[in-house]
């Protein structure tokens, strides 16, 4: 039984060793030199550092980080990868939480890292990378090592403005990873292109799911993401074959019809998530790409990635919303109502929880909030199990699949009526002319706000909607934009769709 996700790592350099294992914009390792350097960098924070103490990587995502990531594992601590691009006042934040002893940054984010931790904590992945490896103490790390020792923290935003760091254990991720690489069947053939940043969970599958099978990992440079015509001759260059990718990227290069440019024939996957894929864009796609398969999935940070996924039947329609579908195995999701009842019957929302291996260790330094979220099951009374509560709410359609309906705290009350945001969005999304959507609801003036990137006029947007949705649920207000605003994630940044609208600027 595997313990760590480092073997992964030996397994595929046995198999592989001058194969490929990562490259980025500048570098590429092999599966023989990626695994030398994370045994010298493990070495390095192993003679400095207690087990499973948190190492922030302060360093933009490349090769390099992934074998400092890798070197910690070896070490028996976690990593927790520290966005050079952050505010410094969020960077602040997650340094006051983790407290750690070291940190670990490259010559080019050196200046930002001394403004932010003592000089004689800084180690610099340049001078770790020529450590020498201390076999010895690596193979006492790793007998000590149990699977359930932490691999890594991401951060969330707080509700109470401080943000979370989402511990996930090493048990976690092998549960997840293994499943996930023998149910869409990757092989070492296939080329990930990795999308998403390194401090959000989207490139755990991309790291993970290549050094699970010996595939190769190829990073793609984060600038490409504002020219998608540079951007899809990169994947195509490089031949990706498996694109796990936000939805906001995706409809990046469809909104800009760049597909039309150049289309990316070996991509024989493509996995998105973090928010409703809108059908004209997933329909782009599928068009260029006759022959390769379109999965949703869906899953918080807190369950590891992913619990749940729908593959896309081209001959279906779905002008009632794309499912989540059902639950990847080893893990169990189901629906909680108000009372803590099971949601079973179609068509009636409850809240998503989730139970199995893949849940998270908690959030690190914050029990109250661990304790909130991750909580016992309220069916079982017998004995200690624990759920995560995700906050969002689905819903069982005719074919027994869940299907997303939102956050709860998405759901709103308006003019007496109880309304899912998420409706209105799909309503707008699915006018001529409407590229993407969003909907807020201003409380203090009991007011739907509404926003839109694309062609369509406001009064006829208004009109169409008018048809479309009962009355109390047509925004009150229709805001034109060039781009919507994205979080650090890919995700639409409600927030500052709200401060854009109270600045009264458009």
């Amino acid at each position: 039984m595997m313990k760590s996700v480092t073997e992964y790592l030996e397994l595929s350099a046995g198999r592989f060793p001058h194969k490929t294992a990562v490259a980025d914009e500048k570098e590429s390792l092999t599966y023989e030199s990626l695994l030398r350097y994370s045994r010298q960098i493990g070495s390095g924070i192993a003679r400095r550092s207690p087990v499973r103490r948190p190492v922030p990587v302060l360093m933009e995502k490349s090769a390099r980080t992934l074998a400092a990531f890798l070197g910690i594992a070896y070490a028996d601590c976690f990593y927790v990868l520290l966005n050079p691009e952050l505010p410094a006042a969020r960077l602040e934040q997650v340094k006051a939480v983790l407290g750690a002893d070291w940190v670990i940054t490259d010559e080019a984010n050196r200046p930002l890292a001394e403004s932010l931790f003592p000089a004689e904590r800084l180690l610099t992945i340049e001078s770790l990378s020529e450590e020498e490896e201390d076999t010895a103490l690596l193979q006492l790390r790793q007998a000590q090592q149990l699977d359930l020792d932490p691999l890594y923290a991401n951060f969330t935003s707080g509700s109470t403005g401080v943000p979370k760091g989402v511990v996930v254990g090493h048990r976690s991720v092998l549960d997840f990873i293994d499943v996930f690489t023998k149910e869409f069947q990757f092989t070492e053939a296939d080329i990930f292109g990795n999308q998403a940043p390194f401090d959000f969970d989207v490139s755990v599958k991309d790291i993970y799911s290549a050094l699970a099978v010996g595939g190769t990992l190829v990073i793609v440079p984060r600038r490409l993401f504002s020219l998608p015509t540079e951007l899809l001759d990169f994947i195509c260059d490089r031949k990706v074959t498996v694109m796990v990718w936000a939805v906001s990227a995706l409809c990046l290069i469809s909104t800009f019809h760049g597909l039309d440019y150049r289309v990316p024939e070996t991509v024989r996957q493509v996995l998105f998530s973090g928010e409703v894929m809108p059908m004209k864009h997933l329909s782009s796609w599928m068009e260029h790409l006759p022959d390769a398969r379109f999965v949703n999935l869906y899953g918080p940070t807190e369950i590891t990635c992913n619990c749940t996924y729908h593959v896309i039947d081209r001959e279906r329609d779905y002008a009632g919303g794309i499912p989540i579908g059902g639950a990847f195995p080893n893990e169990q999701v189901f629906l909680l109502d108000g009372e803590d009842h099971e949601v079973t019957e179609p068509n009636a929302s409850g809240e998503i929880c989730v139970r199995g291996t893949a849940l998270a260790l908690g959030y690190y330094n914050a029990p109250e909030q661990t304790a909130a979220h991750f909580v016992q099951n309220p069916l079982n009374p017998h004995f200690p199990e624990l759920i995560y509560r995700t906050g969002d709410l689905a819903y069982y359609n005719e074919r027994d699949e869940l299907v997303f309906a939102g956050r709860k705290d998405f759901q709103i009350k308006h003019m007496g009526h109880r309304i899912e945001l998420e409706e209105i969005e799909r309503a707008i999304s699915e006018i001529p002319g409407v590229e993407r959507a969003c909907c807020l609801f201003e409380e203090r003036r009991s007011k739907l706000l509404g926003f839109y990137v694309g062609t369509a006029d406001k009064k006829e947007l208004h009109h169409a909607l008018s048809e479309k949705l009962p009355f109390f649920m047509v925004p009150g207000s229709l805001t034109q934009l060039e781009q919507m605003p994205m979080t650090k994630n890919g995700k639409i940044d409600r927030k500052a769709l709200a401060e854009l609208k109270r600045g009264g600027r458009r």
